[in-house]
C-alpha cells in the first residue's frame, strides 16, 4: 500500500478535506476576503466543540448504546456555578475552574449511578438526569447572567496571529487525551469495552469501573466547557449548551469514530468541528434560507460520513 493509499485510508482525513473544500468554496464566493477572519472564527468555535466531543467520544467508544445527553445541561450548570462563585474577581478564578469540574463530575456520577443501580439504559438515564440537572441550574442562578472575570474573559476571546490561544492549548489537550486512549491501561480498557464487553469482562478487566471512570470524564469535559464557553460568551446563559447536544455526536461521528464503539479517532474531532462551523458559514454566505441549509448541511454530513466510514468493529 502506498503513502497515499495508507492516508487515504484514515478515517480522519474526509472531514479536513470537507473542511477545506468548504472553506475554499467560501472564500471563492467572497472573492477572497475574509479568509483569514473566517478561520480564526472557526478555529474559536471549533474548540467549544472538540471540548465536549472529546468526552463524548470516550462514552461511544464503550460500545452501542452509550452515549451521555446530559452534556448541555451538566454546561449549564457549571456555568451558573462558576461565574457565581467568581462573581467576576480575577482571583477566584481557580476556584472557578475547580466548581465547574465539580459540577461537571458530579453530573457523571449521577448518570452512572442511574444507568448502574437502576439498570436504565444511557440514553434513557443521561436524557432524565439532564432535566434534573437543568432545574438545579435554574433554580441556582435565577435567571441572572453574571459577567465572567476580565481575565477569563480576555484568555478565551485572545487570538495570536490569527490562531485562537484557547484553540492551542485544546490542541495539546487532545494530544494528552491521545495518548491516554491509547497507552494507558484505562484507555485500552475503553477499548476493549466497545470491541467487546463480556470478552474484556471474562479476561478479569474492570468493565464497571472503566464505565464509570468515563461516564465521570465526560461530564468533567462538560463542566469545563460551561466555564470556558461563560468565559467567552461573557456570561452563563440558561441556553448555553443547547447546540452541544447533537454537535457533540456529530463531531465524533464525523470524525471518524465508530458508533459501534471499539475504535476512536481523536485527529478527526477538529476536522469534523471546523466542518461543521464552516459548512454553517458558507451555506450563510450563499444566501440560502434556513430550511434550504438543514437539508444541504443533512446532506454534506451523510456524504462525509460515508466516506469517513473508516475502521468497523466487527461482532
Amino acid at each position: 500500500m502506498t503513502a497515499v493509499q495508507r492516508l487515504a485510508a484514515k478515517p480522519w482525513l474526509w472531514a479536513y478535506v470537507g473542511a477545506l473544500a468548504v472553506w475554499l468554496a467560501t472564500i471563492s464566493f467572497t472573492g477572497g476576503r475574509g479568509g483569514g477572519e473566517v478561520l480564526t472564527a472557526a478555529l474559536s468555535f471549533a474548540t467549544f466543540s472538540v471540548i465536549v466531543a472529546i468526552g463524548q467520544m470516550y462514552v461511544i467508544t464503550l460500545g452501542p448504546g452509550n452515549v451521555d445527553l446530559s452534556i448541555p445541561a451538566a454546561m449549564t450548570l457549571a456555568g451558573a456555578v462558576s461565574m457565581k462563585i467568581m462573581d467576576t474577581q480575577d482571583s477566584m478564578i481557580f476556584i472557578g475552574l475547580l466548581a465547574a469540574l465539580a459540577c461537571g463530575i458530579a453530573v457523571g456520577v449521577f448518570n452512572y449511578a442511574l444507568i448502574r443501580l437502576l439498570r436504565i439504559p444511557p440514553i434513557i438515564a443521561t436524557l432524565s438526569s439532564s432535566f434534573i440537572v437543568l432545574s438545579a441550574a435554574i433554580s441556582y442562578s435565577r435567571g441572572i447572567r453574571i459577567k465572567p472575570p476580565p481575565l477569563l474573559a480576555d484568555f478565551t476571546t485572545a487570538v495570536v496571529a490569527g490562531i485562537p490561544v484557547l484553540a492551542l492549548v485544546m490542541v495539546l489537550v487532545t494530544v494528552i487525551m491521545s495518548v491516554v486512549l491509547h497507552r494507558t491501561i484505562y484507555g485500552r480498557t475503553v477499548t476493549a469495552v466497545g470491541q467487546n464487553a463480556r470478552a474484556a469482562r471474562l479476561a478479569g478487566l474492570p468493565v464497571d469501573l472503566t464505565r464509570f471512570a468515563t461516564y465521570v470524564l465526560c461530564g468533567a469535559f462538560a463542566g469545563l466547557n460551561g466555564y470556558l464557553l461563560s468565559g467567552f460568551s461573557g456570561g452563563a446563559a440558561l441556553n448555553m449548551g443547547t447546540e452541544y447536544l447533537l454537535a457533540s455526536i456529530a463531531v465524533v461521528v464525523i470524525g471518524g469514530t465508530s458508533v459501534a464503539g471499539g475504535f476512536a479517532n481523536l485527529p478527526g474531532l477538529w476536522g469534523a468541528a471546523m466542518l461543521l462551523f464552516l459548512l454553517v458559514t458558507m451555506l450563510n454566505t450563499f444566501g440560502f434560507g434556513a430550511g434550504i441549509r438543514l437539508v444541504l448541511t443533512g446532506l454534506i454530513i451523510i456524504g462525509v460520513i460515508t466516506l469517513a466510514g473508516g475502521k468497523r468493529v466487527k461482532s
